[in-house]
């Protein structure tokens, strides 16, 4: 699936045919996104006046999804079968928003992708402060700026699914218009009060020269995670997943919650305090708002 848009849905063939198609009523409320594979049947030529239907949505192997706010535990799918997310963020002009940064590693490792964190217009600001708050986690962090960082960028997408997400402005679609010159994404500027308007109205997945598929997102300024639990989180923590065993019931391992093992787990030795402190701030994102 490449987008949707107003329920209908562009889709590429095994053979690379383009043809455009609508919901079957059997797939009931089941949202279909982009990035989903999918089974159609009906005419799949891609003549301007074809249209087929889908059927099925095949199994997904990740799911980027959020909810509209932190009250609401009801998720809305975002993107499909993604490997990596990559967290866009300007170093200035927006200014970084660490707490929505969090926000978007917690929606990665929920759903089964490797996070990525670009960091955006190194020319405007130095990135020293944000990758060192993010190494503690092992996320990879990319630095691009004005004519630089977007090859090495390139290298690392190269023959993988991933989708590009941050908050408006921040350089989303000029970054995309690199990776894939013929993409003409509309770039918008920065409004006076550093917020960048919406220049992407819907996820688009495009492929990549060389290999390869880059999915744009439309800009956002609130990630909604009402629907993650705590134990969702602690999984992309191995190392610290066995030590909460030892806790009691319904421990949110925050930093003095009564009874929480993970302190003590940390003191003999079988993981680190930065990997503690790493959680925990993740853990603060689902009861925090993202500033």
């Amino acid at each position: 699936m490449l987008s949707v848009d107003r329920g209908r849905y562009r889709l590429r063939a095994a053979d690379g045919t383009l043809a455009t198609a609508v919901r079957a009523r059997e797939l009931g409320r089941r949202a279909v996104v982009t990035g989903d594979r999918v089974a159609a049947v009906g005419d799949l030529s891609g003549g301007p006046d074809a249209l087929a239907r889908i059927v099925r949505i095949e199994p997904r192997t990740s799911l980027l999804r959020r909810t509209p706010d932190d009250t609401d535990p009801v998720e809305r799918a975002v993107v499909a079968n993604a490997e990596v997310l990559v967290v866009v963020t300007s170093l200035a002009d927006p200014v970084p928003r660490p707490r929505l940064i969090d926000r978007c590693l917690v929606a990665a490792y929920d759903g089964g992708l490797v996070p990525l964190l670009c960091l955006t217009k190194s020319d405007l600001a130095a990135a020293d402060e944000l990758v060192a708050l993010y190494e503690p986690l092992g996320v990879e962090v990319l630095v691009t700026g004005r004519g630089s960082g977007v090859e090495q960028l390139r290298q690392r997408l190269a023959g993988r699914t991933s989708v590009l997400f941050g908050q408006s402005g921040v350089g989303k679609s000029t970054l995309v218009n690199q990776l894939v010159p013929d993409a003409q994404r509309a770039v918008g500027e920065v409004t006076g009060v550093g917020k960048g308007r919406h220049t992407s109205s819907s996820a688009i997945a495009l492929a990549l020269p060389g290999g390869g598929t880059v999915i744009d997102t439309p800009g956002i300024r609130s990630f909604g995670l009402g629907a993650v639990t705590v134990g969702r989180v602690l999984a992309a923590f191995p190392d610290l997943a066995e030590g909460a065993a030892f806790c009691p019931p319904g421990c949110d391992h925050l930093a003095g919650t009564p009874g929480c093992a993970l302190d003590g787990w940390v003191a003999d030795g079988h993981a680190t305090a930065a990997r503690l402190d790493s959680l925990r701030r993740l853990l603060e994102a689902l009861t925090g708002a993202d500033d």
